[in-house]
């Protein structure tokens, strides 16, 4: 109790909303699951699914720490990259692959997601199974729906929660997964678990802690949804020309394959694009330093399932990789590790110089990156849009790493 209350005290002198105050958290919180429990009921779970689950639902305060918490460094592309597409997960990836390949092959004939993909998500989302999470999934919606910050959304994962509990004959012990509710080798959020887990065991139960027939046809079936085209790639390296324009990167002019060719735009090896009328768009994660990506509709699919260029393109890497592919041809850049605080210095700074991309926020957003790309062509620069040291020292921006080093 003394722990729950000096760390709900701590978030309560925040600028954050916290709903628990230091003197009332327990209180509130118990008046919050008994109309959690109530509501549960109303909407149909089982008096006795519902008692059982709520006996052992508690708040967990480290929930709201993590939910409140801001990243105190932005991470770059390389840095991201390199600690998610190893040589260690191609290798198990392919291991894995080969162990599976028919499930694999079947799933591909039903649903269209070719294998090397679901591998990727696999390892991407917990590491091939090595780590599926230990918080306890229905104390940690809970802890959410009773937090005024997003409480509908994560009130209704939990209702949906406690009737997947019912449904598949989940005990709540063995209901463990990310502080924000993600359960098992996918990471399916209740919602995700409830519409598309798919029992592909055929052992009448839907388990994707324990079955990863289960979880890799689950995973099919969620891409298939979410919009998969059958056939075509997620994407693909490529090389720039030096005099590339890159106000043309981004979704918003995306185009036909064909017209990048005539832009100029070819494989790493200097060979000419494929000819094809598909719609694709340029992607620079780390600058012009950096490698560049063309990326199709199959990227967006996968944007659908974690709304991150970098995770997409991670996932599409590791895929290929997983195929047979030999890696990127472009060596990542070494960059700089940016605080928020830098960031937030460089925002102001384009502020006051006319280059407005918003409030501050120490977020490197699409306002954020037209900001420094239109900084950058008024400066004779390489207008990549991207906040390389160069730009940082044109606006004088006085960075934390110098500081404290």
């Amino acid at each position: 109790m003394k722990r729950v209350l000096a760390i709900v005290s701590a978030l309560a002198t925040t600028t954050l909303f916290s709903p628990f105050s230091a003197a009332q958290a327990e209180g509130e919180f118990e008046q919050c699951k008994t109309r959690l429990s109530a509501q549960a009921k109303n909407e149909g779970v089982s008096d006795k699914v519902v008692d059982d689950a709520f006996a052992s639902i508690a708040f967990q305060p480290r929930v709201i720490e993590l939910d409140r918490s801001q990243p105190e460094f932005v991470t770059t592309f390389p840095s991201y990259y390199s600690k998610r597409v190893t040589d260690w997960r191609v290798s198990k990836g392919r291991e894995l692959l080969s162990e599976h390949r028919e499930l694999l092959n079947e799933l591909e004939k039903q649903y269209g997601i070719p294998p090397h993909y679901l591998v990727a998500f696999w390892g991407l989302e917990t590491n091939y199974g090595g780590y599926k999470g230990k918080m306890p999934v229905l104390s940690s919606l809970a802890t959410l729906a009773c937090d005024k910050r997003r409480s509908t959304y994560f009130t209704q994962e939990l209702m949906t929660a406690l009737k997947l509990m019912e449904r598949e004959s989940l005990s709540a012990d063995a209901m463990v997964g990310s502080w924000a509710g993600a359960m098992g080798h996918t990471q399916f959020m209740p919602s995700a678990y409830f519409k598309y887990a798919t029992d592909g065991d055929d052992n009448g139960q839907v388990n994707l802690w324990d079955s990863e027939a289960d979880a890799l046809t689950s995973a099919a079936n969620f891409l298939a949804n979410l919009g998969w085209e059958p056939g075509f790639r997620w994407g693909r390296e490529v090389a720039l020309p030096d005099n590339f324009d890159y106000r043309l990167s981004g979704y918003k002019q995306r185009r036909p394959v064909n017209e990048w060719a005539d832009k100029n735009v070819t494989l790493p090896s200097g060979s000419t694009l494929p000819d094809s009328d598909i719609d694709a768009y340029i992607v620079v994660p780390a600058g012009h330093a950096g490698p560049a990506f063309l990326a199709y509709q199959n990227f967006r699919v996968i944007m659908r399932w974690n709304n991150s260029e970098f995770y997409a393109i991670a996932v599409g890497e590791l895929a290929s990789q997983i195929s047979g592919s030999s890696g990127l041809a472009q060596a990542l850049p070494d960059l700089p590790t940016y605080s928020r605080d830098d960031i937030m210095q460089m925002q102001k700074k384009l502020n006051q110089k006319g280059f407005d991309v918003g409030k501050p926020d120490g977020i490197l957003g699409p306002a954020t990156r037209a900001g420094i790309r239109e900084y950058q062509l008024a400066n004779s620069l390489i207008g990549d849009g991207f906040p390389s040291l160069e730009v940082m020292k044109s606006l004088d921006v006085k960075l934390q790493a110098d500081a404290n080093s």
